[in-house]
């Protein structure tokens, strides 16, 4: 396990929405390299950069054509080995955006693969062995693209066909077994691009992968996902012995499968169902990004949320994975709407509160800092609703709110100029700020051993439709009331307040809560 990952705080970063250094419309990496001195006074220390690979972007990247080759809109490879050079002087480490499922049809190992006559490539992908195989039950596929004489599997969307790592308990004579030469053969072709990154130029490398569809590699594999986690275990065993300073966080959002398959950490995502949904976003959005019913998070003041549904998911994952790995838990990412959609400006501080205080390693998506909206804008490279979530970041009141000098008619997406649009300039400058108060939030983790990753949690309080929560992290009693009235629970501890959002307070055996109030004891 590195050692770093016990007290990092990731910043994710969507590259060609951060800052735009060269004035072309689109972020790049020298922007990113001018503003690490503010990720680094946030309070972050570690940054999960989306994917910077040169890609037709018919999926915002994620349709890789060459793994080992910067997009030229972001700059070369010489600025990114030059960002991790930067990042690493700060302090700050950086992952990289790993796709291991497909690449872009554009790619050349799907240009030869496509061919008619067998080469090295042909089963680098799964193809069908006639144009004609309509039935493939449990697959989506693509026919009428390849002058072979087959149809190929996709991952995604049409662009991205699936790299082949084995079907386990093949039925069909063209689908190949996890243990196929071929198979093994495109997982050791993954091991040579993270080691190509990882070790850099003249050893400038990057310090981990962020690992998209991490689950998605042997198709039809069992519940337990038992083929895919032994390429992954195998991977890992590459990592401890080449790079054991090295992370690997998954894209997975079941611990209980993930970690033991050999990642450092994994997500939970707001999947339907989810327990980290009904947190933050249970809501149902039409396909505009409007509301359609009632909001029932748990962190809105007047909804119906219960830290149980929560807690009734994540605490199995916690107890039995708590010595194999990290549960990461996010404000938001590129793919989910941004969580000021659901939260109001009084209502996020608490969230946070509660994300940068628990156990594991917490994500902060670029602009949630300041409460960035989620807009509406035409789907750009393959985002459709995800792209709202996608705009540019909001430095300050100037011209395009200070992400580029370029005509605003070539933004690589719009900004929000609407009335009381966030910006860091202002934000910065406002002592009771959403920004100041995740700097204040950072800052505290950043200085306390006992509120960073390690597993040391204890449910001191939380009843069914009923508030406050109150957990122990070591030596501190933390107490959440989301709720717009006064709440109160028996505690038998005594504590100085170390930091609190509203009243509160922790003496004579009770826990009073002010409605939306949070606070922080040392005992």
């Amino acid at each position: 396990m590195p050692k770093w990952l016990e007290n990092a705080v990731f910043y994710e970063i969507y590259p060609q929405s951060f800052f735009d250094a060269n004035g072309d419309g689109v972020g790049d990496l020298e922007g990113i390299i001018q503003k690490l001195d503010y990720i680094q006074a946030l309070g972050c220390n570690a940054i999960w950069l989306n994917p910077c690979f040169d890609s037709p972007f018919k999926d915002a990247g994620y349709d890789v054509r060459d793994y080992k080759k910067v997009a030229p809109r972001y700059g070369s490879n010489e600025d990114l080995f030059r960002l991790f050079d930067e990042a690493h002087k700060k302090g700050l480490k950086v992952l990289l955006d790993l796709v291991p499922g497909h690449t872009s049809e554009e790619h050349e190992w799907f240009q030869k693969s496509k061919m008619a006559a067998p080469n090295e490539y042909s089963n680098r992908y799964i193809w069908s062995d006639s144009w004609i195989s309509w039935g493939l039950d449990g697959f989506r596929f693509i026919a009428g693209e390849a002058e072979r004489n087959g149809v190929y599997i996709v991952n995604f969307f049409k662009c991205q066909p699936a790299l082949n790592y084995g079907v386990l308990n093949p039925w069909q004579p063209w689908q190949l077994p996890p243990d196929h030469p071929e198979c093994t053969a495109t997982r050791e072709a993954l091991k040579d691009i993270m080691c190509f990154w990882l070790r850099g130029d003249k050893g400038r490398g990057c310090d981990g992968f962020r690992v998209d569809m991490a689950d998605s590699l042997v198709k039809n594999d069992d519940p337990g996902k038992s083929a895919t986690a032994q390429i992954w275990r195998n991977i890992r065993e590459m990592l401890d012995a080449e790079f054991p300073e090295a992370a690997m966080i998954s894209e997975w959002s079941s611990p209980g499968l993930s970690l033991p398959a050999g990642f450092h950490a994994d997500f939970l995502l707001d999947h339907e169902g989810s327990g980290y949904k009904s947190l933050v976003r249970d809501y149902k959005l039409d396909g505009e990004n409007r509301f359609t019913g009632p909001n029932n998070s748990f962190f809105k003041k007047d909804g119906a949320g219960d830290i149980t549904r929560f807690l009734a998911q994540y605490m199995p994952w916690y107890e039995n994975t708590k010595n194999a790995g990290y549960i990461s838990l996010i404000t938001g990412n590129h793919d989910t709407p941004r969580i000021s959609l659901g939260l109001d400006p009084s209502e996020l501080p608490l969230a946070y509160a509660f994300l940068f205080t628990m156990p594991g390693v917490p994500f902060l998506y670029y602009g949630d800092e300041i409460g960035m909206r989620h807009l509406n804008p035409p789907t750009k490279e393959g985002g459709y609703t995800r792209t709202g979530a996608r705009t540019p970041m909001q430095w300050s009141k100037g011209k395009n709110m200070g992400f580029s000098a370029a005509a605003t008619d070539r933004l690589y997406l719009p900004v929000d100029t609407g009335p009381g649009a966030p910006s860091v300039e202002a934000q910065e400058a406002d002592p009771r700020s959403l920004l100041a108060t995740v700097k204040a939030l950072l800052r505290l983790r950043r200085s306390e051993p006992d509120l960073q990753a390690r597993p040391n949690l204890e449910i001191l309080y939380a009843e069914q439709g009923r508030l406050p929560f109150v957990y122990r992290r070591g030596a501190f009693i933390i107490a959440l009331n989301p709720g717009g009235a006064p709440a109160e629970a028996a505690v038998q501890a005594q504590g100085r307040p170390v930091y609190a959002i509203g009243g509160c307070s922790l003496d004579d055996g009770r826990c009073r809560m002010e409605g939306q109030s949070f606070g922080i004891w040392k005992v």
